[in-house]
């Protein structure tokens, strides 16, 4: 999920570092008989990319909260745990990277024009709340994996839910747990979310709630 979002960010960012580089320098648009200063709804693009950046980050915030306060509901899960804690150290330094990043990109484009306001409130908006929530999650213990007798769901600074309806293999490789469906989908888990002496009853919990008839377990799981 983490991904896609940032992806997306950074889509955005491009046209309007851009734009604000056109606006900001004047540049001459022979093209277009203009200028950077005078094309045509040029503060309307800028606030346009800015919102879509700000709804962007709203969304990924939305995501990660909502997954936080469901995959804390521990007592309707089959099985639960803490995610460890190399995982929480690695969430502290993308959390953090990131924000950095974000605050650099906002900044940057605003200090070129100072018509981008939306974009540095859109960016500063997902670099506060990337610092807060990597805080209050690794802090009050509030990053966990749990699984229910329909899915497994992950929740820290990526949300990861696997369905098993339509599950048809299940295999691991190196610290990555593969589920495979039919029609060729596969979805991925990565494993070093689960302590190590919570690996085994996790893999026992999950051909609990699956038919093992139909789903094939790697030999060594």
């Amino acid at each position: 999920m983490n991904k896609f979002f940032n992806a997306l960010l950074f889509a955005l960012f491009l046209p309007t570092l851009f734009l604000a580089i056109l606006i900001g320098f004047d540049i001459p648009i022979p093209l277009l008989r203009t200028t950077g200063a005078n094309l045509s709804y040029n503060k309307e693009a800028l606030f346009v990319l800015g919102l879509l950046i700000l709804v962007i980050n709203l969304r990924r915030t939305i995501k990660r909260w909502s997954a936080m306060r469901l995959v804390n509901q521990v007592d309707k899960y089959k099985w639960s745990t803490l995610v460890t804690k190399e995982r929480v150290k690695r969430v502290y330094v993308y959390n953090f990277s990131e924000a950095v990043i974000m605050a650099l990109a906002g900044y940057s484009i605003y200090s070129l024009c100072s018509d981008a306001w939306m974009a540095l409130i859109g960016f500063m908006f997902g670099a506060i709340d990337n610092v807060i929530f990597g805080i209050y999650g690794g802090a009050t213990n509030k990053f966990r994996v749990g699984m229910t007798s329909k899915a497994l769901l992950a929740g820290d600074r990526d949300v990861i839910v696997i369905y098993f309806k339509g599950l048809r293999r299940v295999t691991t490789h190196l610290q990555t747990v593969f589920f495979d469906f039919k029609d060729d989908l596969q979805l991925s888990f990565p494993i070093d979310l689960i302590p190590d002496e919570k690996r085994q009853e996790f893999f026992q919990e999950l051909k609990g709630v699956v038919d093992e008839s139909k789903v094939y377990f790697q030999n060594d799981l």
